[in-house]
């Protein structure tokens, strides 16, 4: 999987992939930053009859993430309260999700994401894979950290109690936080099944992939190989994805555009528009509505 590293200087917020592609965030640094005037106005906002919605996604969807976790930081030492419960209390919906998603730490995000994945009957198997195979090594082991942090929990082993077969090796292999993020794909990824894969030849690989195997065990290779191969399109797609048809799944919204804001979200959006012939934000304009459409539109910008 192509990693992602800073690139420091004149590109100061872009970031580059490993095969020297160069990929932009929507949400950068706020330059003319100050904690205590967020605090501020993010408590006029909750005060009294009636909340200022539009004050919460202004600052929200312009500060990065470290920015909010220190208007977090400065709100409770100036009000003795958590801004996450001051917003529980005041928003409600998917308007409420993202905003407390948007406040959380994004390692910490994704822990709660795939912890919800497997909590209760049943699990979420494609939360699973769309995490733990589209996040570079450094991120897994943030989010290995956070979950056991959160939760006091081993990450590795509810994935090993939740899953089976070749899914749970591939997804104990992406957990080793050890791939090579170049351009190849590991062959030995997930032991002998991936191996067999990469010697069909001749053929496509993902046409492989199809023929070979099935469920979720096709998502999780098809994810790795996408990924791989064009991140952002794999992202581009799966936001198609989560609108087409009838219903949307919000879910995935929130989680693709705040977890890959201050990464790619501008290349995604650059990819969306290319492969689907209309803007993301159009899309996601028709599909949502209210306070919940203004924050995920802002956070496109």
């Amino acid at each position: 999987m192509k990693g992602q590293k800073k690139v420091i200087g004149e590109h100061e917020d872009r970031w580059s992939s490993m095969d020297g592609r160069m990929t932009e965030p929507t949400i950068r640094r706020h330059h003319d930053f100050d904690a205590e005037r967020d605090a501020k106005k993010l408590q006029k906002a909750c005060k009294g009859m009636g909340t200022d919605e539009t004050a919460i996604i202004e600052i929200l969807s312009n500060r990065s993430s470290d920015q909010r976790q220190q208007v977090k930081q400065k709100y409770k030492t100036m009000y003795s309260k958590d801004l996450e419960e001051v917003l529980k209390g005041e928003l409600s919906g998917n308007f409420e999700k993202t905003a407390l998603a948007l406040l959380d730490r994004p390692c910490e995000y994704d822990a709660r994401e795939l912890r919800k994945a497997m909590k209760g009957a049943g699990t979420d198997e494609s939360v699973l894979i769309e995490i733990l195979c589209t996040r570079v090594n450094k991120q897994i082991v943030d989010i290995k950290d956070a979950y056991k942090r959160l939760f006091e929990r081993d990450l590795e082993s509810d994935v090993k109690s939740d899953t089976s077969g070749s899914l749970r090796k591939i997804l104990v292999s992406v957990l080793q936080a050890n791939r090579d993020e170049g351009l190849e794909i590991d062959a030995e990824l997930a032991g002998q099944d991936a191996k067999e894969l990469y010697e069909l030849k001749g053929r496509d690989i993902e046409d492989a992939i199809k023929s070979e195997t099935s469920g979720d065990l096709e998502k999780a290779f098809l994810t790795l190989v996408r990924c791989a191969r064009d991140c952002q399109g794999y992202f581009a797609t799966r936001l198609y994805e989560a609108m087409k048809g009838a219903g949307t799944e919000e879910e995935t919204l929130i989680r693709i555009l705040v977890t890959r804001a201050e990464i790619d979200l501008q290349t995604i959006k650059e990819k969306f528009q290319k492969m689907y012939n209309k803007s993301l934000a159009e899309a996601i304009k028709s599909d949502t509505s209210g306070d919940f459409r203004k924050l995920l539109v802002a956070l496109l910008h």
